[in-house]
């Protein structure tokens, strides 16, 4: 079979799926090992046979409801690839939007400083790795509750040459335990309410962990834990950064401005217009 047949074969077949079609290039670029310009300059390239069956697998795979991600993976993260597997969520460019406006402040706030930065939840490290590879004057230490997180976390952070110190713990207690402070706290933590994860996408639902996404019975159960947890740990003047579900943004806001009354809270909205970050400038 030649690359264009296999091709055009996996599309024809996600589509009677009713499946994702991009994901048969996406799919068939890994298996190769090329790019997709590669691609598409070898589709006379006659295929092993092993190849095939492997492709084939592969695509049936994904039909099943397996994310592509979790096939290949790797997800592309602020120009970057990480690793990820079923441990950890796949990162998403909302939370791409995250990072910058952590790094805007850090100009803004705390210009040619050095500063000590917690990503709590940090999963594959996306967000933790980022910030020290955009901005070598980060000190950041990353922490998750699942070791396994944290195995796939290290693994990103020791290939893209990221200097990040990994501790495994619940939320900010190994911190407040060793009366450790930092300037700046972030974290995307589990917001989906209860009710709404019994209605999401079985791709998301069946594959993805759990433990990274449920928040509580209206999905907020982490901000308000983080409430009791953050003033023991954020110094006198800091900053921090809150990824939150649709809709969730001025409840989070309320929050931090009700644990940090002389705080400057804002809501930002994403590139689709919903509210997706909350940033709280402590002073």
């Amino acid at each position: 079979m030649k690359l264009f047949e296999a091709l055009h074969w996996a599309s024809s077949f996600l589509e009677e799926q009713g499946k994702e079609q991009k994901a048969a290039e996406i799919l068939l670029c890994h298996r190769l090992q090329k790019t997709r310009t590669q691609l598409f300059i070898s589709m006379q390239e006659q295929l092993s046979e092993e190849m095939v069956v492997a492709f084939k697998q592969d695509v049936e795979t994904f039909a099943k409801g397996t994310p592509v991600q979790y096939i290949t993976g790797e997800q592309e993260f602020y120009g970057r690839i990480f690793k990820v597997n079923q441990e950890v969520l796949i990162p998403r460019p909302e939370t791409e939007e995250l990072v910058l406006g952590i790094l805007d402040r850090v100009k803004l706030y705390f210009p040619n400083r050095r500063l000590n930065v917690i990503d709590v939840g940090t999963g594959s490290g996306a967000i933790a790795i980022t910030l020290a590879l955009e901005n070598h004057k980060l000190n950041v230490t990353a922490t998750d509750i699942a070791p396994t997180s944290l195995s796939i976390a290290s693994e990103n952070a020791k290939r893209l040459g990221a200097s990040v110190t990994f501790v495994e713990g619940d939320l900010l207690r190994p911190f407040i335990n060793e009366e450790r402070q930092a300037d700046i706290i972030v974290s995307n933590p589990p917001y989906i309410p209860q009710v709404d994860f019994e209605g999401l996408d079985k791709n998301v639902k069946n594959f993805e962990p759990t433990r990274a996404l449920v928040g509580g019975e209206d999905g907020l159960d982490f901000y308000r834990r983080f409430m009791n947890e953050i003033p023991l740990v954020l110094k006198e003047k800091g900053l921090i950064a809150f990824e939150v579900g649709v809709g969730q943004g001025d409840a989070v806001a309320t929050l931090l401005q009700d644990t940090f009354p002389l705080a400057i809270v804002e809501v930002v909205l994403d590139i689709n217009g919903k509210d997706r970050m909350v940033f709280a400038r402590v002073e």
